[in-house]
């Protein structure tokens, strides 16, 4: 189904032409962080909607997805998508409950995601979560269709003409990174890495990608009470980018503590060191096919 329908007035400029549309809805780790602090850059957890081939891809399902499906409950028409999830930490599927389009019966949305660390598939994991006491509603009252995907690290999904290829990031979470394909164009999601090396797999996975989305400026809590011997990671996010030779390379994933205040002095820092490189904020939209 076209996803035009469902796109807002800028957008809808794009139906009659080939389009890969980047929207960032939530770039908050760990909790939410709303408030004055935090206006700009966003307070909602990781939630990324890419629009291509007519088609809704999403990734992650962090509280950005709560504000994504107010948008899409607007609509008149019938709602489809792909959502894929890298893990299944709080702050990727915390806006899974509140997502309104899945309790409209006559919507239809495929979800993929990997086996959690306890064995759990991608199903049991989000049916836990939505079970009493932690929530009121059990995932069966959803009344969209719903096809659940248990995906591993090497498969390909072709979606239409859209490929995307997960890997395995990290063990301890399980977590995957996404490669998404589409008109000679790629965009990469990887936001839950290890900092301390370069991981060869996602070298391989990020190479020559036209936009690179990671999660190479989170500082926890913790290490700014007490910072460790190396508290910046982004500059391991820019070796990496520059090793995959990535055009563009869009940090995500801040942390709590995170004002917009310190993010805007990272940001002019980042420029300083890389061009190419911008935090990115709720709100902004990409369009590789016109950029």
């Amino acid at each position: 189904m076209s996803v035009s329908a469902h796109m807002s007035g800028k957008e809808r400029t794009l139906e009659h032409q080939p389009y890969l549309l980047i929207k960032f809805w939530g770039v908050r780790g760990s909790v939410p962080t709303p408030g004055a602090a935090t206006a700009f850059y966003g307070g909602n957890t990781s939630c990324i909607e890419i629009l291509a081939d007519q088609q809704r891809f999403i990734f992650d399902g962090g509280t950005g997805l709560r504000v994504l499906g107010e948008s899409l409950y607007q609509s008149s028409h019938p709602v489809e998508g792909h959502l894929f999830f890298t893990h299944t930490q709080w702050d990727r599927i915390q806006g899974f409950p509140f997502f309104l389009p899945a309790f409209e019966s006559g919507n239809q949305f495929h979800i993929y995601g990997g086996i959690a660390a306890n064995g759990a598939s991608i199903k049991q994991c989000l049916s836990t979560q939505m079970l009493k006491p932690g929530f009121a509603l059990p995932l069966h009252t959803m009344r969209a269709g719903l096809t659940f995907h248990d995906i591993t690290p090497g498969d390909t999904i072709q979606i239409g003409n859209v490929k995307i290829e997960p890997i395995g990031l990290r063990s301890a979470s399980n977590a995957l990174g996404y490669r998404l394909s589409y008109q000679g164009k790629s965009v990469v999601y990887a936001t839950d890495t290890d900092h301390e090396h370069i991981d060869e797999n996602l070298v391989f996975l990020a190479d020559q990608a036209d936009l690179l989305i990671y999660d190479g400026v989170y500082i926890d809590m913790c290490d700014q009470i007490n910072p460790p011997a190396s508290p910046q990671p982004w500059k391991a996010a820019i070796q990496l980018a520059r090793t995959a030779q990535v055009k563009r390379l869009g940090m995500v994933h801040y942390g709590p503590r995170q004002t917009d205040a310190v993010l805007n002095t990272l940001a002019h820092e980042l420029k300083q060191l890389e061009p190419q490189v911008f935090l990115a904020h709720e709100g902004m939209v990409i369009n590789l096919l016109q950029n």
